[in-house]
């Protein structure tokens, strides 16, 4: 017997993205080691931003989608946007629920300077981090990288 091809969308979502990215996905351990960093650079945010005013998106959203950019090799902001969009690999890995709207391709422009003029991602990409780390970190994205 054939189906209905019925397209009414569902009014509420009560799946979490966690449980369908499979365990063994090269992106876990590189979640897991972006976190790690991240964490360690909450007092660095916190200085960053001022304690009024409306809320901004949060750095570590930024800086994990930024790091997806450069493992699928995504040429434009505008197209990582996107991907954000529509991409739920890439929302569980930001760390945004099904449901979250994406922000505009030019939040990257407007926190570039504050990104980068702060060295945020130099002490997130920090070479002084221990070795074994940073080779953890090395394999999983050239696994990732691989896998393709």
């Amino acid at each position: 017997m054939r189906g209905s091809d019925i397209q009414q969308q569902k009014l509420f979502s009560y799946l979490s993205l966690e449980p369908r990215v499979p365990q063994t996905h090269p992106l876990r351990p590189i979640r897991i080691m972006a976190d790690k960093a991240l964490k360690e650079l909450s007092p660095v945010f916190r200085k960053l931003y001022s304690r009024i005013g409306r809320p901004s998106i949060p750095p570590e959203q930024l800086l994990r989608s930024l790091l997806l950019q450069i493992l699928y090799s995504i040429r434009s902001e505008r197209m990582l946007a996107e991907q954000l969009d529509y991409n739920l690999l890439f929302r569980w890995f930001v760390g945004l629920s099904m449901d979250v709207t994406i922000w505009d391709h030019s939040v990257y422009f407007k926190n570039r300077e504050r990104i980068l003029h702060s060295d945020l991602a130099v002490m997130f990409f920090d070479p002084s981090v221990p070795k074994p780390r940073r080779q953890d970190f090395c394999l999983a994205t050239i696994s990732l990288l691989t896998a393709r």
